[in-house]
């Protein structure tokens, strides 16, 4: 597990939400695999499933479930 702060920024406007580890940006995940790839990468191992049952993972805005541009509706 994660020992570093990680953050999900909320989705951007065009889709994709920035992943963050020690404030560093990994990239622009647009699924949780994606999140999922960037931590390993980082050398944060964590399978898909868990990165959505994290509390070690910030999600700001919304959950793991949003990835689309905000609506406003």
């Amino acid at each position: 597990m994660p020992d570093r702060p990680v953050t999900v920024q909320p989705p951007s406007p065009t889709g994709g939400r920035r992943v963050r580890v020690d404030g560093e940006i990994l990239g622009l995940a647009y699924n949780v695999a994606d999140v999922a790839e960037f931590l390993r990468r980082a050398g944060l191992d964590m399978e898909p499933e868990d990165v959505t049952a994290s509390p070690l993972i910030d999600w700001r805005g919304v959950g793991p479930e949003h990835w689309g541009p905000e609506t406003g509706t």
